[in-house]
């Protein structure tokens, strides 16, 4: 089974660990040589150029190329929340097409949709918090261009259960799939299935050809629909030590990374805002996970579960560091930038296409 280990040296070893050729060649299939770093990219605790500084030089830019790219989709949809903010909540470019309700087909929540390798991928995100980028596909095509759903209430329900649950990839990846945010929808039949999942399923409901789509009924298997209620567990609301001769470096649940300053001696508190877990909720899984991070690689780290304003109370004047993150749009003091894989392309594009394109000059020069 996938596990993902939160001692810093590890996460690192995986890094190591890429085989840049491998990755270009199976990505996209279910048992291919992906780098399962994404939860530790999400959360911060490593960064894009570092894995580029790590990969590039050992595989030479020509063959690493895709694996910076799909490092690249990742900033493109950072872009996009950095410069769109709240309105990557709602259909972004188009509305989306042929919405039926805005619930969530129960079939997809207990992972009975007889797409046997969805439901196993379904299985596997409840196991282990983890899902492959082609099953996040498959199972957000299901859900929005088969049953009819609207993306947003499905991908609350995937964004909650991942380990790796970053909003605006999230989010946008929901909306790329549904066709509010990509100029159409994305199908995939049977067979498509079949050949990247390494299932050899037939006669079911998405066994025929593309031009089949879309079907003109909700298949009975997606019919039946439900509303759920999500809550985050947080710890209590401990008051954090705090040292006033020390400056404080504020972390979220986004930023996790045991690097920043850590030459100096400071307060080191991890703010977790109820407000934002209310609105978007994760799962017990989810937030060990991120507890466990924290604890094991930020030294001294105290966790703070209260606003952003009570937490500046407590702390009284002596400075607070944060990173700049649309999460963190409320908390004053001193902001820093995040590092960013092509800090230069920094506005806002439509599309990834047009995006890797003011990329690529930059990536091919250094």
């Amino acid at each position: 089974m996938i596990s993902f280990p939160t001692q810093y040296n590890e996460i690192v070893s995986r890094i190591e660990q890429i085989d840049a050729r491998k990755y270009e060649k199976t990505r996209n299939f279910i048992n291919g040589a992906v780098t399962y770093l994404s939860p530790y990219i999400a959360r911060g605790v490593i960064q894009l150029p570092q894995i580029k500084e790590i990969v590039v030089p050992k595989f030479g830019k020509y063959i690493s190329e895709k694996l910076v790219q799909e490092l690249a989709w990742r900033e493109f949809f950072q872009r996009v929340w950095q410069h769109k903010h709240a309105a990557i909540l709602s259909d972004l470019k188009q509305d989306q097409e042929k919405v039926k309700h805005r619930q969530i087909p129960s079939s997809i929540i207990t992972a009975s949709t007889g797409i046997e390798s969805i439901d196993q991928a379904i299985q596997q995100l409840y196991q282990t918090g983890y899902m492959h980028n082609h099953s996040r596909m498959y199972t957000a095509m299901l859900t929005c261009n088969i049953a009819g759903s609207h993306w947003l209430m499905p991908a609350k329900w995937m964004y909650y259960h991942l380990l790796d649950g970053d909003l605006a990839s999230n989010m946008l990846s929901w909306q790329w799939v549904a066709g509010s945010f990509s100029s159409k929808k994305y199908y995939a039949n049977q067979e498509n299935i079949n050949k990247y999942t390494g299932t050899n399923q037939h006669g079911t409901f998405l066994d025929c050809p593309y031009e089949a789509f879309p079907a003109a009924q909700i298949p009975a298997e997606l019919y039946e629909t439900e509303v759920f209620n999500l809550t985050t567990p947080l710890h209590e609301k401990n008051t954090p030590v705090i040292d006033s001769s020390l400056p404080t470096l504020i972390y979220n649940s986004y930023n996790l990374d045991p690097n920043w300053h850590k030459e100096i001696n400071a307060n080191r508190i991890l703010l977790l805002e109820p407000d934002h877990f209310e609105k978007f909720p994760i799962s017990e899984k989810v937030m060990q996970f991120i507890l466990n991070l924290a604890k094991d690689n930020i030294s001294d780290i105290q966790v703070f579960a209260g606003t952003f304003q009570e937490l500046e109370t407590i702390v009284g004047k002596n400075k607070i560091f944060f990173k700049e993150h649309p999460i963190a749009s409320q908390y004053k003091g001193i902001q820093e930038e995040r590092s960013w894989l092509f800090p230069a392309v920094n506005q806002y594009f439509g599309s990834f296409f047009s995006y890797w394109k003011k990329c690529e000059r930059y990536y091919q020069e250094k």
